[in-house]
């Protein structure tokens, strides 16, 4: 049982391994603005915590990342009873690559999310406010990673 505890462990690490092979190395990024407030402010500390793991981040490069970030709340209710309400929390980036030595944008990315939470009553409201910006947070830190993971290795001409 050991054993084959032990064979897990080793082809999980392997697999997260080769899932970080993926990354371009080859240029490193500096972050400009990122507008929306709070939202904004939390997109930014995430995108520069993750391209410092990757050690691709130098605020001093050609290559600025900036974009903005979205989040739309919409109630609806899923069954004929009409007892179960939920909350679905859209979170909508949008990030461009400006390159300063080329004097223009050398790749956009657009992308969002959707995730829902059951809603409980008045009563328990803080728990709703917790769910929010528990699906508010994941949805941001997914879609910084699945932006760095979608740059391109040929970053040369303008869009």
């Amino acid at each position: 049982m050991f054993k084959i505890k032990l064979l897990i462990l080793l082809l999980i690490s392997v697999f997260q391994i080769s899932c970080t092979g993926k990354i371009n190395k080859n240029n490193s990024f500096g972050i400009g603005y990122i507008g929306d407030s709070y939202e904004g402010l939390l997109l930014k500390n995430t995108l520069e915590a993750n391209l410092r793991g990757f050690t691709i981040y130098n605020q001093q490069s050609n290559l600025i990342i900036d974009g903005s970030i979205s989040h739309n709340y919409d109630t609806y209710i899923t069954n004929i009873d009409n007892t179960s309400q939920r909350e679905n929390v859209t979170t909508n980036i949008n990030m461009r690559i400006y390159d300063q030595k080329l004097e223009c944008f050398i790749y956009s990315y657009s992308e969002d999310i959707s995730q829902f939470y059951i809603y409980a009553s008045g009563t328990y409201f803080l728990s709703n406010k917790k769910a929010q910006e528990k699906i508010m947070n994941d949805n941001t830190n997914f879609l910084t990673k699945k932006f760095i993971n979608s740059i391109p290795a040929d970053l040369n001409t303008c869009e």
